[in-house]
């Protein structure tokens, strides 16, 4: 029987929700591949225009790798680039499918997340390793991916997308995201919006879906 909550989709996001993800780890490995007078390029590395250009799929992979060897002045190979940007990524707890498998019998599920290329093929591969998965369309009836839309969050735009695709209304969906402006930017166009402030919180909320 459904309980809580008044909904009829039950979106995700993947960073900290699904898939613990660590952006210090990743920043301080980059820091240690860089002289000490380029460490405060790498503070600002998530805020770059071509960090954004590629999380929304406007440049490819290969464009992104040239953008960070020109940003750090380094002659990376592609390999170190990948591993680099790829170690802020953690574990996808069991406990987590499980519980989106519970609550796939009351709702439809799905994910949308700000990520990239090089993200979903290691994400993929954790998926492979850790669960037999080869991706998430097993898990979920929805993905919703940032770059694959050509949208980011919390541009209303995605979630207006998200909305549209679903074929419901913004009401109809709760959403749970770890960062602050994901959840104001999907509540302002009506979405129950969620934030995760940690890994308890999916579990209380969804607790009474059985």
């Amino acid at each position: 029987m459904k309980k809580t909550p008044d909904a009829d989709f039950l979106i995700f996001d993947l960073g900290n929700v699904i898939i613990d993800i660590d952006y210090q780890r990743s920043l301080s490995l980059i820091r240690q591949e860089v002289p000490s007078n380029l460490h405060h390029l790498v503070d600002d590395f998530y805020k770059t225009d071509f960090h954004y250009a590629y999380e929304k799929g406007l440049i490819d992979s290969v464009s992104f790798r040239t953008e960070v060897r020109n940003y750090f002045d380094q002659d990376w190979e592609d390999e170190k680039i990948d591993s680099l940007w790829n170690s802020l990524l953690g574990k996808i707890p069991a406990e987590r499918l499980e519980l989106v498998n519970r609550v796939r019998k009351h709702y439809q599920v799905g994910v949308l997340s700000n990520t990239n290329m090089i993200h979903i093929l290691a994400v993929n591969d954790i998926l492979k390793r850790d669960h037999g998965l080869a991706n998430f369309d097993p898990v979920f009836d929805w993905v919703f991916l940032s770059h694959e839309m050509g949208l980011a969050k919390p541009q209303p735009e995605i979630y207006h997308k998200m909305i549209t695709d679903l074929g419901t209304s913004p009401e109809r969906v709760v959403f749970f995201d770890d960062l602050e402006q994901n959840v104001q930017g999907a509540s302002e166009i009506g979405i129950q919006a969620i934030q995760v402030t940690g890994p308890e919180v999916i579990f209380d909320y969804l607790k009474h879906v059985q």
